[in-house]
C-alpha cells in the first residue's frame, strides 16, 4: 500500500468532531495587524527551520534538506498582504500546506541551491515527489533538559510534602478523621509513592474545634501537594488540528512520507504524522499518550499535544543563538521592536534521525 493510502485509512479512525476530512476547509480569517510577539514568534520559527536545516546538510553526503514551505517576508498590515492572504487560502485549497523542509537524495535534485520555496508550480509539481520525506518545524522557547530538570524537583518537592501531610494525619489526627469520615481517612491511610499520583478526594472544611480546623488545613496541604503532582509536567511536539486537514490533503497530492520535528533550544524531537493520525484515532488515548487543548501560547488554536521525551531525539545538541533586536515600522507610523536569531550549530543524533526517517544520511 502507497504512503498517501496509508494515510488515508488512518483518517477513517478520527471522528469527524475533531477533523473532518472529508469536508469542505473553513477558510482562517485574515488578521489585520502585526504584534511584536508575533514578529519575534516568527523569526524563531525560521531560527528553528534554518538550525535543523543545516544540522541535516552539515552531516550527510547522501541526501540534501532544502527549504520548501512559504518563507514570505510580509506581514499584516503591509502593502499587498490582502491579496497574498488571499493567495495563500487558494494554495492550501489546492496543494494543501507545504512542509517547511524537504529531504532529497542529492542523485534525484539537479540543483545548486537549498530553497526551492520561490521555485514555480511547474517545475515543483514534478520535482517534490522525488522527495524521500518532508518535515514541519514547531518551534518551543525552552531549554528541554532544564525545564525537565526543575519540574522533577518540583514534584519531587511536592511528593514529600504530601507524604509529610499524610504522616501528620495519621500520627496526630488518626481517631478524629476515622470518626468524622472513615472513608476520607481510609483514602489517606492507602496513599504510597506508588499511587499518589492518582488520588483524589474532597477536602472538608470542619471548623467546629480547634483540632478539626487543624485537620481541614493539613489536608487543604496533602490534596494541594498532590495536585502538583498529577500535573502534567512535559513539553510536547504540537500539531495543530487545523493543520491536519491541509497536510493529509499535501500527502495526498505528492505522497511523501511527512513528519513533524519541534526544535527547542537545546535538543530537537520528531514524530511521523502517521503517529499522530494513529494516537488521535484511538480516544482511549487521549489523556495518557496525547493531549487536545486550547491555549494562548498556541494563539488559542485547538493543539495536539505529545509529550517529545517519548518520541526520537533527532537533534542531540543545539547550541543557544546569538540574538539582537530589529525594528519594523508600520505604515501608520508605529514602531514595533522584536528579536531576530544569527542560526545555531547543532549535533544530529543520526541513529535516532535515520531511524524515524527511514533515510540513511551517508
Amino acid at each position: 500500500m502507497k504512503y498517501n493510502e496509508i494515510i488515508k485509512e488512518l483518517t477513517k479512525n478520527i471522528d469527524t468532531s475533531l477533523v473532518n476530512f472529508d469536508s469542505e476547509r473553513i477558510h482562517g480569517s485574515m488578521p489585520t495587524q502585526v504584534s511584536s510577539e508575533f514578529l519575534t514568534n516568527k523569526e524563531q520559527g525560521g531560527w528553528a527551520e534554518n538550525t535543523l536545516l543545516a544540522g541535516i546538510n552539515n552531516n550527510s553526503s547522501k541526501m540534501i534538506a532544502v527549504h520548501y514551505g512559504r518563507n514570505d517576508d510580509i506581514n499584516a498590515g503591509d502593502d499587498d498582504f490582502k491579496e497574498f492572504f488571499e493567495e495563500y487560502q487558494k494554495e492550501l485549497d489546492t496543494i494543501g500546506k507545504r512542509p517547511d523542509i524537504l529531504i532529497f537524495d542529492k542523485a534525484d535534485f539537479p540543483y545548486e541551491t537549498d530553497d526551492i520555496s520561490c521555485f514555480s508550480n511547474d517545475v515543483l509539481d514534478a520535482l517534490v515527489p522525488k522527495a524521500k520525506c518532508a518535515i514541519e518545524v514547531r518551534s518551543s522557547a525552552f531549554l528541554i533538559d532544564k525545564y525537565e530538570n526543575y519540574m522533577n524537583k518540583k514534584v519531587e518537592a511536592a511528593i514529600d510534602s504530601a507524604m509529610k501531610s499524610r504522616s501528620i494525619i495519621l500520627n496526630n489526627y488518626e481517631e478524629l478523621l476515622l470518626l468524622k469520615d472513615p472513608a476520607l481517612f481510609n483514602i489517606v491511610q492507602s496513599i504510597s509513592l506508588d499511587n499518589i499520583h492518582v488520588i483524589s478526594f474532597r477536602v472538608p472544611s470542619w471548623r467546629s474545634s480547634k483540632e478539626l480546623k487543624d485537620l481541614s488545613d493539613e489536608l487543604k496541604k496533602l490534596k494541594s501537594s498532590i495536585n502538583e503532582i498529577s500535573k502534567r509536567t512535559s513539553l510536547n511536539i504540537t500539531p495543530k488540528v487545523e493543520d491536519l486537514k491541509v497536510v493529509y490533503t499535501w500527502i495526498q497530492k505528492y505522497n511523501v512520507p511527512h513528519y513533524y520535528i519541534q526544535v527547542f533550544f537545546d535538543k530537537a524531537y520528531g514524530i511521523s504524522f502517521e503517529k499522530i493520525l494513529t494516537l488521535i484515532g484511538n480516544p482511549a488515548l487521549e489523556g495518557k499518550d496525547y493531549f487536545i487543548e486550547s491555549d494562548i501560547k498556541n494563539q488559542g488554536k485547538t493543539t495536539i499535544k505529545i509529550n517529545a521525551a517519548n518520541e526520537s531525539n533527532v537533534l542531540d545538541k543545539i547550541y543557544l543563538p546569538e540574538h539582537y533586536s530589529e525594528m519594523k515600522e508600520l505604515n501608520r507610523g508605529r514602531l514595533l521592536y522584536y528579536v531576530k536569531f544569527k542560526d545555531s550549530i547543532s549535533i544530529i543524533n543520526k541513529e535516532e534521525f535515520e531511524k524515524l526517517l527511514g533515510i540513511s544520511l551517508v
